[in-house]
């Protein structure tokens, strides 16, 4: 038995732990859970949980169905409820095949393997993401969602209830071992965001799935629908998932550079080239619904141009500028794109593929970026000729389905069974008559 294992099951017992709940997540990014009882929890780092996968979508055919949770001790997080509530814990599952082997099906045995491709090069993925979300007075979708506030970027609010539905999500987060490092009201109204810090990429992958279960469950306990949802509102900027990145070794960044005049390394730049590069092919993976491409659109403060730049908050790729005397903890890039309703194992698995590639094939930096992408009366010819992102899930799966670095980096199983569902999500959307529609064509036509 391993220290941390030994840990674990030394804390549950002291602490008197009533349930444990082990997690694990669909190839879309759903949690699915099962609960055990605290006396089963060695024998489940032991020899895992038998469970049926072809329940799980995305998961096993009927005729190979059986597969094992194995738990991962280093996730473990007593789950604090609210008063007199028993404690309960968590734990993130990897799943396998009964032969012990990594099952292709499971979102976190991807990133698991896409990182020690990263280590097997000296490098530790990093990543923080900046996390928005809407509050909404329910869950309706038979009418407009209602905003719980009118407020905008950065306002203390004089309605108090969504200030305190937000500081008690933090203080469920940071009692849930996830630690935050801003939190505040966004530009939309009743839009907030919740800044995580800086981790490795399998821990940070985890803390978004709990992240997004501890906003929702504190919300409706207040009696408020919380939502991921990209675009849920007409005429206000959705909800991204910017996502911080960088790339160590060992105790070193390996994107700074103190002799270069803007404190790039060459890995930095080969990073943000093979972004850029792959840009398009990942983007039905890093914007996985139909609705993520309301919010891509110009005027909305959301990426359209493939492009990179420093500290301009409307290219794809940011390179922030650091604190000062930080720059060698602080330099990092930024991807844009991402929204929340993401699998983030999914998404930090092709972008560090990307970035990876860049690096590995020395991918040429092109120009930066020096003006407005927002304004399009700025953007010239020579911005427009770098590209655009998908404009649709449709036209995003198409250019997916010809990338061997997605195919590589997801592989075969969950690369094939993505594609024929988001396939099915956008078929279905396309027969869909809209409300827009019956407004604007039914009297007249």
């Amino acid at each position: 038995m391993d220290n941390q294992q030994d840990y674990v099951l030394r804390t549950v017992e002291e602490r008197r732990v009533r349930l444990v709940r082990l997690w694990f997540t669909d190839v879309l990014g759903q949690i699915k859970s099962v609960a055990i009882s605290p006396v089963e929890l060695d024998a489940a780092f032991e020899e895992g949980v038998q469970f049926d996968g072809s329940a799980i979508d995305g998961f096993s055919r009927v005729q190979e169905s059986d597969v094992l949770a194995l738990p991962d001790p280093n996730s473990f997080q007593l789950m604090p409820g609210t008063d007199g509530e028993e404690l309960t814990a968590r734990i993130f599952c990897d799943i396998a095949n009964l032969d012990g082997t990594p099952f292709g099906g499971d979102p976190r045995q991807v990133l698991k393997r896409n990182l020690s491709t990263a280590a097997d090069q000296g490098y530790q993925f990093m990543t923080a993401p900046e996390v928005e979300f809407f509050y909404f007075k329910n869950d309706d979708a038979t009418v407009p969602p209602q905003p719980l506030d009118n407020a905008s970027y950065f306002d203390l609010t004089t309605y108090d209830e969504c200030s305190d539905i937000r500081r008690r999500t933090i203080q469920r987060l940071e009692a849930t071992g996830i630690p935050v490092e801003y939190s505040f009201h966004e530009d939309a109204p009743s839009q907030h965001e919740i800044d995580l810090r800086y981790t490795d990429g399998l821990a940070m992958a985890d803390n978004i799935m709990a992240l997004r279960m501890i906003v929702r469950e504190v919300a409706m306990a207040s009696g408020v629908h919380a939502t991921f949802m990209p675009k849920p509102m007409e005429g206000v900027q959705g909800s991204g998932m910017h996502t911080h990145l960088s790339l160590w070794k060992g105790d070193e960044n390996a994107f700074f550079d103190a002799d270069d005049q803007f404190g790039l390394s060459a890995t930095a730049k080969g990073f943000i080239a093979g972004l850029l590069r792959h840009a398009a092919e990942i983007t039905a993976v890093t914007n996985q619904l139909v609705n993520s491409y309301k919010r891509l659109v110009a005027g909305y403060e959301a990426p359209v141009h493939i492009s990179w730049a420093r500290n301009n908050r409307s290219a794809l790729v940011r390179v922030p500028v650091p604190k000062r005397g930080k720059e060698a903890q602080g330099t990092r890039l930024e991807y844009r794109a991402l929204d929340p309703a993401v699998n983030p194992y999914l998404a930090f698995s092709v972008l560090l593929a990307a970035g990876l590639k860049g690096v590995k094939e020395g991918y040429e930096l092109p120009e930066e970026a020096a003006i407005n992408l927002f304004d399009s009366s700025e953007v010239d010819r020579r911005v427009s000729d770098a590209g655009l992102l998908p404009t649709n899930l449709s036209t995003a799966l198409d250019v997916m389905e010809s990338s061997e670095l997605v195919r590589e980096a997801l592989g075969e199983h969950i690369f094939e069974w993505f594609l024929r569902n988001k396939r099915a999500e956008w078929a279905e959307y396309r027969t869909h008559v809209s409300s827009f529609e019956l407004k604007r064509y039914l009297k007249f036509w």
